[in-house]
């Protein structure tokens, strides 16, 4: 379910999944979205009287969650979210809806990202890695977690992409390789800007980016701050 949400940050919007197995009373349902009465409604009206079983946070942001209380008021469920508990920790197994959905810790994008696998071969990556573009290093990411959660991801042999945002995709592996060489890529750019005598952020920022405005510069400024810590280089 799409919601309406489209701006640079979330391509065409939000994607919240719901997953059930053919036949099956149950659904599980992976980001809920922002808090948008509509968009609840929609996703409501998709369940087709399926009974929501489990409910799959990817991360914290407010595009994928803030509407996670309302809904879980209308659907209530377990939670499946970085630091829930038990059936949240990696590695965690969920029979449920007629699936098996194994929970994926994959720090990066932000400290509590996590991904989620189907037995299917379906890979629910959140944030983690989109259907389309590259995903910035939020605020309280970290680069080497992301480079270390993609190369993971890259590992498990996953069929079928099911991003946060952006379409399905089947080229998963081409999809990971691709975005673990744009990100070494960029590490060399912010390198390469350093050693040129880039003196502060905004410079880093501009030599690898270009001119930015709103929100695309804050992402980039965020991104930027992360490949100069991995750097381990300070600059004001």
């Amino acid at each position: 379910m799409l919601q309406g949400n489209p701006s640079a940050m979330t391509l065409e919007g939000t994607n919240t999944w719901l997953l059930s197995a053919p036949g099956a009373p149950t659904a599980v349902v992976v980001d809920p979205g922002e808090d948008e009465p509509a968009h609840r409604a929609a996703v409501s009206a998709a369940l087709a009287g399926r009974t929501v079983a489990l409910v799959v946070a990817t991360h914290s942001h407010p595009d994928h969650v803030g509407g996670l209380d309302a809904f879980l008021a209308e659907h209530p469920a377990p939670l499946v979210r970085s630091g829930g508990g038990p059936g949240s920790a990696d590695g965690a197994v969920h029979e449920v809806a007629g699936l098996r959905l194994r929970v994926l810790a994959t720090p990066g994008h932000t400290a509590d990202s996590l991904c989620a696998l189907l037995g299917t071969g379906e890979l629910l990556t959140g944030d983690t890695l989109l259907g389309r573009g590259s995903t910035v290093i939020a605020e309280g990411g970290d680069l080497g977690q992301h480079l270390t959660s993609l190369r993971r991801l890259l590992g498990l042999g996953a069929q079928v992409l099911l991003p946060g945002h952006g379409p399905a995709r089947t080229d998963v592996g081409a999809a990971l390789g691709a975005q673990l060489e744009h990100r070494e890529q960029r590490l060399a750019q912010v390198r390469a800007a350093v050693d040129a005598g880039a003196g502060d952020l905004a410079a880093v920022v501009l030599a690898v980016h270009g001119p930015l405005q709103g929100r695309l510069a804050r992402a980039a400024e965020s991104s930027v701050r992360a490949h100069l810590r991995h750097l381990g280089v300070e600059l004001p």
